[in-house]
């Protein structure tokens, strides 16, 4: 007589045999307590997540062992190590924002766009939209240093007060890098004063041969950035008009910016 082979488990039971039930119910007991904002103590937890109160107490003492909950006359509240997760996840969030916005400008004016902002004293290139047909511009000579020469640190300088600027410049002196850059500091200081606020900051060849550029000041709270992009130079003719494209898309998109903007 034929023996019948055993019966292979059911998917679920199978899924099932790779979950761990103490993470799960861990996990639980983490949405619990961040759902109730004044903290709630172990019982109410247990309620909440439908797990046996020993279980739940076994966890929860775990939890707050690895800074994951915190416990304060005998309630329960979220604890650092979980705030770090969540603010990691809120500033990557932000940061895709940015980077979706980047890329559809990208699209829409067929140039690369770059953000940059200016802090601790530095210039800090945070993000660039190029694709295969659109190149960024190669960072031939350290952007941090020649923020004189390129049209996104001039952009920023021309934000700062002169306090600032003039320390910018005392640790990363003005040098040409091309026959286009801008030759002494009392040159570059005096076209910084006469940039308008709401103005694109237009440099031609002054950081790299056969590139221009256009920045736009972006400024939000004690946030000092720039929207730029970069042309060859045989399209020299549309920078203008396409520095403005930018900033009205920029308009379109200033409030979710400022939310995003501090990364």
């Amino acid at each position: 007589m034929r023996v019948p082979s055993p019966k292979a488990p059911a998917a679920s039971e199978s899924h099932s045999t790779t979950l761990i039930g103490s993470v799960q119910r861990a996990m639980r007991l983490l949405e619990a307590v961040a759902a109730r904002g004044h903290g709630a103590p172990a019982k109410q937890l247990a309620r909440d997540t439908g797990i046996a109160l020993p279980t739940a107490y076994h966890l929860l003492r775990t939890l707050t062992h690895e800074g994951y909950l915190h416990r304060d006359k005998g309630l329960f509240f979220l604890g650092e190590a979980a705030e770090r997760l969540s603010s990691s996840g809120a500033q990557q969030k932000r940061r895709s924002t940015v980077s979706d916005a980047l890329a559809q400008w990208r699209d829409t004016i067929g140039a690369p766009v770059y953000y940059a902002i200016y802090r601790d004293g530095e210039i800090k290139v945070m993000s660039v939209a190029d694709s295969p047909g659109s190149p960024a511009v190669e960072e031939w000579a350290d952007f941090r240093e020649t923020g004189h020469a390129h049209a996104v640190g001039q952009c920023l300088l021309s934000q700062l007060d002169e306090a600032d600027r003039r320390d910018h410049l005392d640790r990363y002196p003005v040098q040409a890098i091309t026959p286009y850059t801008v030759r002494d500091e009392q040159t570059l200081l005096r076209r910084l004063d006469r940039i308008g606020r709401r103005e694109p900051v237009v440099e031609r060849q002054e950081y790299v041969l056969g590139t221009v550029c256009a920045a736009l000041p972006l400024t939000i709270g004690a946030t000092v950035a720039t929207m730029a992009i970069s042309l060859p130079f045989h399209q020299a003719g549309r920078l203008l008009p396409a520095a403005r494209q930018l900033q009205d898309e920029m308009g379109r998109l200033l409030g979710t910016l400022a939310l995003s903007i501090s990364i």
